[in-house]
């Protein structure tokens, strides 16, 4: 156990993934147009400055994405005892047609499964749900909560039209998710908020901003349709964990507030929408100890996990020391360190396998 978990409660980071090769070339084989138009709006969003760049830092860190023993031992080395793994979000593939789309999400689910039951003392994961396909995403929940044993499923912060990825067709307002919300709310799944892609697009293809700006944008406009569409009020138990500490708007949540006050079409959630913040769970990844204080803050200290995005280079090398940069008191750090992913039901998965084991004998 490291030592800088508490007493009962193991050191878990909530955001990190593994990359599955096998995904990207299924893609390729069954899809090839849909994965060439794809490919070239990845260009055009990021630029081809930021493309060669994140070829090589891909290059460079494949053995973090794949290799489990370097996983193990860097999770050591940062004071980590439990990862929550998630695949990247590149696999999200939200252009493919519906038989397309539930095969990668089981094939994904099966690969994370796998994958987490060669470390299950140290594992947990998440698997996929093709969010084009709104009337497919229980069969996929189910499958990766109830067949594959994870904790419940990533999705991106917006879906294109399936053979068109520039065009946005789902967002997390759309009322076609109800059922999956429902469904996810009953068996007590975790949805991963992590965007992939701005609909920004070449407004951010230099000087990186197609991760820079567009992640934290999406996070924002992505919870602002979850908020605001009312989600949270029908479904008060949902767990949604985002991503890079929920973007921009956790600690500009006036504006939001403001909104509701004055304007009937930003009325339809029962509540000013910061107090919805108390009901949306965030990681830690905010990359500035002011930040991670304002977003305590904003939320409180339950709501905040641990998260790394390990192994990208956009993420903390270091994520338990970044937690104790901020100068919080002892008691919030250690319940963004462990406290509040053992309340969140997450735990290795061999921890979780033997709590199920005990109660039902």
């Amino acid at each position: 156990m490291n030592p800088s978990a508490t007493s009962h409660h193991p050191t878990v980071d909530v955001h990190a993934h593994v990359l599955i090769p096998a995904l990207q070339q299924a893609v390729a084989e069954n899809d090839p147009e849909g994965f060439a138009a794809l490919q070239a709006l990845e260009v055009r969003r990021n630029g081809p400055e930021s493309m060669a760049n994140s070829g090589l830092m891909i290059k460079e860190r494949w053995p973090q994405l794949t290799d489990l023993n370097r996983r193990l031992a860097d999770m050591d080395s940062q004071g980590v005892d439990v990862q929550l793994v998630s695949p990247s979000p590149s696999h999200f593939y939200y252009f493919a047609a519906e038989e397309l789309s539930l095969t990668l999400a089981r094939q994904a689910n099966e690969a994370v499964r796998d994958y987490v039951n060669n470390a299950p003392e140290r594992l947990n994961g998440l698997g996929l749900a093709p969010l084009q396909h709104p009337h497919l995403m229980v069969e996929a929940l189910d499958h990766a909560v109830l067949e594959c044993g994870l904790l419940g499923v990533e999705i991106g912060s917006f879906a294109g039209t399936p053979g068109d990825p520039e065009r946005t067709t789902v967002e997390l307002s759309d009322p076609r998710l109800e059922p999956f919300w429902s469904r996810a709310e009953e068996l007590g799944a975790i949805m991963f908020l992590h965007p992939f892609g701005c609909s920004l697009d070449e407004r951010l293809d230099r000087f990186y901003l197609a991760n820079t700006v567009s992640q934290p944008a999406e996070n924002a406009v992505a919870l602002s349709h979850v908020i605001f569409s009312g989600v949270l009020d029908r479904h008060p138990e949902l767990k949604i964990l985002a991503a890079h500490g929920g973007g921009y708007l956790p600690t500009t949540i006036g504006r939001s507030d403001h909104a509701w006050k004055v304007r009937p079409e930003a009325q339809r959630c029962a509540e000013p929408p910061s107090s919805y913040l108390r009901k949306i769970f965030f990681d830690s990844l905010v990359h500035n100890p002011r930040e991670l204080r304002s977003l305590v803050e904003a939320s409180g200290p339950g709501q905040v996990l641990l998260g790394s995005d390990y192994p990208f280079d956009m993420g903390s090398e270091r994520p338990v020391d970044d937690v104790h940069a901020a100068g919080l008191p002892e008691a919030e750090a250690a319940a963004i360190l462990a406290g509040n992913a053992t309340r969140l039901g997450i735990a290795a998965a061999a921890t979780l396998n033997t709590r199920a084991t005990a109660q039902g004998a």
